[in-house]
């Protein structure tokens, strides 16, 4: 029965894959956790933070929550992405893509050593 799914990538390819993005997908929620519990720290250590004065009468902590976090946000976002995806299309191919699988003589299928 064909169910029009390609299956060139074995079970241990995918579950490696998968565990790889697990990782990836760990430490960037580490990297967010830091920056959202690192945000109202700042206020209760800093009293600059909050109390001083900057563009337009806006506080420091202000402007980062206004701006900050949100430029903060669109670029892990996009880092995140952007890993996951050559990670992803890097471990998950077959071998007709160069840099694919090994063959049985240690080659891969364009001939070269890996």
């Amino acid at each position: 029965m064909d169910d029009g799914v390609d299956g060139r990538d074995t079970p241990a390819e995918v579950d490696a894959t998968f565990r790889t993005l697990r990782r990836v997908a760990v430490g960037y929620f580490v990297v967010f956790l830091v920056a959202i519990v690192g945000f109202p720290l700042l206020a209760i250590t800093l009293d600059w933070w909050s109390g001083s004065r900057l563009v337009g009468g806006m506080s420091p902590g202000f402007l980062m929550a206004a701006f900050g976090l949100y430029a903060f946000f669109a670029l892990i976002g996009v880092a995140a992405a952007s890993l996951s995806s050559a990670v992803e299309a890097r471990m998950l191919g077959g071998p007709d893509e160069p840099g694919g699988d090994l063959l049985a003589d240690g080659t891969d299928d364009e001939g070269g050593p890996r």
